[in-house]
């Protein structure tokens, strides 16, 4: 299938009919094939990267508690680590891409993944463990910024069905974390820090296909690169222009706010069921194997629906519609879970499986509502940055209210009740517009 999609996507960055040479100099030289499929590898094998630090931890956070003396608070608060990692150092990421380029921050992002996982489980302190846990989400933080830009620069015809494949390795890595961690703890010795560290080792083998590409910065590497898709009677014809950056006023568009909130409240979504869901079924009596099992079933709905949704999503003027049926799933996953966590457990972990794609929809989205490759840097940062600091008190919160209260209905209650403003937000950054239009309407 890679290979495939490989070789479609080596079409559809290849020039064919004419190339219209622009006034500002000779035009970007045709990307190599190579260095396409290199991209391709690169996407899948880093997005596998992009969530095993994190469900990985949330498989043995009971381990992890006890064996560091974390209280709930504490636990929540580690909890609320990725969120928080995720908006302090995504902000950065365009600034370092255009220094550097992006394949090479990518890297960069693997090798601190890599290192950070080998080490936080043998630092021997909560303290110590966060650090490492934080130089690992830096690494993805980058990269989850980073992502949809490479997706755009070097695929502008194929934003759906590639940024379908990245969110489908990011579904399928998340899942193989939750369903197999506990297996491996055990296969290794029943140590937790063993079985934390292994996923070392997948984010090594991630850091290898972006070395070529350290000083390869991609088709048109200007950021202000224009691709234009002309369609007519021939074949497809592909203009490219060299332009220089201008500065885009986000913060003036109403689709930019509406797309971080949305990216908020989805990722809160998801870093609750990440961290804590395992532990809901735990505590509603399910064996510690099973409860990882379900986490894992609950991953691995994106795998399928991660590569179907962008591709539907490319193909509407309003992505509004897709966001109502996931919140739909989404609030009645919760419901489930409240009324009966137990017995109807493989239903709850579905539904909120459905639910949890709205990261790919939300991706999707961002390189929808800018036009330019620019555009899509300024608003991947800034809705992943903006969204990532409003899901931080989720998690940290979810633990407070389970410690005090005794017990999961407040937790799941405040779920429910941020499924709401999710599903609105969605729809109003669902509307077919950009915000470079915004922004320069916006303007005085």
């Amino acid at each position: 299938m890679m290979g495939a999609m490989a070789s479609e996507e080596t079409r559809a960055v290849k020039p064919t009919a004419a190339r219209v040479p622009s006034a500002e100099g000779p035009l970007p030289p045709a990307p190599r094939a190579w260095a396409v499929r290199l991209v391709v590898v690169g996407i899948v094998l880093s997005a596998l990267n992009l969530r095993p630090a994190i469900t990985s931890l949330g498989a043995l956070l009971e381990e992890v508690r006890d064996g560091l003396g974390m209280s709930g608070s504490v636990a929540g608060l580690l909890t609320s680590v990725p969120p928080l990692c995720f908006a302090v150092f995504g902000v950065a990421a365009p600034r370092l891409a255009r220094r550097f380029g992006a394949g090479a921050v990518v890297c960069a992002g693997m090798v601190a993944i890599t290192t950070g996982l080998l080490v936080r489980p043998y630092t021997g302190s909560t303290p110590g463990f966060l650090a490492a846990s934080a130089l690992a989400l830096m690494g993805i933080a980058v990269s989850n910024v980073l992502m949809p830009v490479i997706v755009k620069r070097w695929f502008p015809d194929r934003v759906g069905s590639m940024t379908g494949l990245y969110s489908m390795a990011l579904a399928l890595g998340t899942s193989a974390a939750a369903a197999v961690t506990v297996p491996l703890t055990d296969a290794l010795g029943g140590g937790w820090q063993s079985g934390l560290a292994v996923w070392a080792a997948l984010a090594g083998a991630a850091v290898l296909p972006w070395i070529p590409l350290v000083r390869d910065k991609g088709p048109g590497s200007a950021v202000g690169s224009v691709h234009a898709r002309v369609e007519g009677a021939g074949p497809v014809r592909h203009v490219h222009a060299r332009v220089e950056p201008t500065a885009l006023r986000i913060t003036r568009s109403r689709t930019a706010w509406a797309l971080a909130v949305f990216f908020g409240l989805q990722a809160t979504a998801a870093y609750i069921t990440m961290g804590w869901m395992a532990q809901i079924f735990r505590d509603a009596g399910v064996p510690a194997g099973t409860a990882g099992v379900l986490l894992a079933v609950t991953m691995v709905m994106g795998v399928p629906l991660a590569f179907v949704i962008p591709r539907v999503a490319t193909r509407l003027s309003h992505q509004g519609p897709i966001v109502l049926a996931l919140g739909v799933c989404g609030l009645s996953g919760y419901a489930g879970l409240y009324l009966a966590p137990a017995a109807g457990a493989w239903v709850w972990a579905v539904l909120l499986g459905v639910s949890n794609c709205a990261f790919p929809l939300a991706l999707t989205m961002v390189g929808m509502r800018a036009r330019t490759g620019a555009g899509v840097a300024q608003l991947s940062a800034f809705a992943q940055s903006t969204g990532y600091l409003i899901s931080i008190p989720g998690p940290l919160l979810v633990g407070v209210l389970y410690q005090h209260s005794g017990g999961w209905g407040l937790p799941i209650a405040l779920m429910i009740g941020l499924m709401i403003p999710q599903m609105a937000v969605g729809v109003l950054a669902g509307r077919d517009r950009t915000v470079e239009d915004e922004a320069a309407a916006a303007a005085p």
